[in-house]
């Protein structure tokens, strides 16, 4: 992509409204526009983002076994009714009467909704296990929406719902979207630690919340310091062994974490000072195991083997998309600007074109640019007439893994400079080289 012909409205300040680093920075960057308070537009390079998670998101799923819908975000109030959480659910519920006076509700979550589609279909232990999961959009109407994405009252979730013939079942299915977590934060570039939390409003005796430590998290979060170096599920991991999952799950819930609204200070106590970690904590996923509350009221069974029905047991498990676009940022930044694991970053290179209009350094800009595009490299290539320094800033602020620096005096010796992101390194190589080592 030519940046001058992109959308991307940098700011040179950050609006005052802006709290913490993600806002600042996606404001400046100009990743997403305020539209109301708690809602955001995603402009261009936010929205390369949002996707990469969401790819990320959907092929850890699909590698569960998971498989993917898309419901409406628009609902029923009688489905919500059935489940006796219509009126319990509270102010956070948008409701709405259509022009025939029946009510709906713009879905906070999807919990009726799935069984609803559950029981229409499904008849048979034989059907099970079975897990559905969709990538929507919700809103949840906060009291006080801030922090940009962090707490908004629009959001892009991935919310996955497990159905099993018994509870031994329920909790394999727990067990593997436990692990597909694990997986998914990890080739974000993130540690998600999972604690034990509370299940609030969803119900269940069962839940995880997965954090990532972060010194502008929005709450106080209590460890065991072996969260910092358990190594990821490989991608080979089965997902049909239970006793495989099971040995992952006890590995991982075998140190004390919790969540400060969970938090046990006796227990953590018997931790030697020295292993304990306390810090802050930006929640990015929650899973959740509830047995048959959904399925007894709204009458989700299913035919056993040895005769008559029972309520399936169920489970929710969700992600936040859009949350996590502001969390990586939150975990990885500096003074300058955002610096982007690879994996989600919206291109991969900037390449700066350090005096425009020198038919030298733009034919060099042109020929590395096309090589990229070639090969399938994500390159975004500064073309503007704006001068160096500022290009420096844009590229820096914007975060992308490398960027390529190409000017008079490299050329004049047959080089570029490619300076990595993430650490500050530069060094001084070939076009060719360069279109190799970010061909990698």
């Amino acid at each position: 992509m030519r940046l001058s012909r992109y959308f991307m409205p940098i700011l040179r300040e950050p609006p005052r409204e802006a709290e913490i680093v993600s806002h600042r920075l996606m404001l400046r960057a100009g990743m997403m526009r305020q539209e109301a308070a708690g809602i955001y537009a995603f402009l261009p390079l936010g929205l390369r983002v949002l996707n990469k998670i969401c790819a990320i998101v959907r092929e850890e799923q699909n590698r569960s076994g998971a498989i993917e819908l898309l419901m409406p975000t628009m609902q029923s109030a009688d489905l919500w009714r059935e489940s006796g959480r219509y009126e319990a659910y509270g102010k956070e519920m948008l409701r709405i009467k259509d022009r025939h006076e029946r009510d709906m509700l713009f879905g906070p979550t999807n919990e009726e909704m799935i069984t609803e589609i559950f029981r229409a279909y499904v008849r048979s232990y034989k059907d099970l296990p079975l897990n559905l999961y969709h990538i929507q959009w919700k809103f949840r109407d906060e009291v006080r929406p801030r922090f940009g994405l962090m707490r908004g009252r629009e959001f892009l979730m991935k919310d996955a719902y497990s159905f099993d013939v018994d509870q031994a079942g329920a909790e394999h299915s727990y067990n593997k979207m436990f692990v597909a977590y694990l997986r998914t934060f990890a080739r974000m570039g993130l540690k998600a630690i999972p604690m034990r939390a509370d299940t609030g409003p969803i119900g269940g005796n069962l839940s995880h919340e997965f954090i990532i430590l972060a010194d502008t998290g929005e709450s106080e979060v209590f460890c065991h310091k072996d969260f910092l170096d358990m190594a990821t599920p490989p991608a080979d991991v089965n997902f049909d062994d239970r006793a495989e999952l099971k040995g992952i799950f006890d590995k991982w819930t075998s140190q004390y974490a919790a969540t400060s609204d969970m938090h046990d200070k006796d227990a953590y106590g018997k931790i030697a000072p020295g292993e304990q970690v306390s810090a802050r904590g930006i929640e990015v996923g929650h899973i959740f195991y509830f047995g048959t509350k959904y399925s007894e009221p709204m009458k989700a069974v299913v035919a056993t083997g040895a005769g008559g029905d029972v309520p399936v047991h169920m489970g929710s498990y969700g992600i936040g998309p859009s949350r996590l676009v502001a969390a990586i940022i939150e975990a990885s930044h500096d003074d300058a600007g955002i610096i982007w694991p690879e994996a989600v970053a919206p291109f991969k290179v900037a390449i700066l074109n350090l005096k425009q209009g020198d038919a030298a350094t733009g034919a060099a800009c042109e020929e590395l640019y096309r090589g990229l595009c070639a090969k399938g490299i994500d390159a975004l290539y500064d073309d503007t007439d704006k001068g160096a320094g500022a290009k420096f800033n844009t590229a820096d602020l914007i975060g992308l893994p490398y960027q390529v620096m190409i000017g008079p005096r490299g050329l004049a010796e047959g080089k570029v400079e490619v300076k990595k992101r993430a650490d500050g390194s530069k060094e001084m190589m070939t076009p060719a080289a360069a279109l190799d080592l970010l061909s990698r």
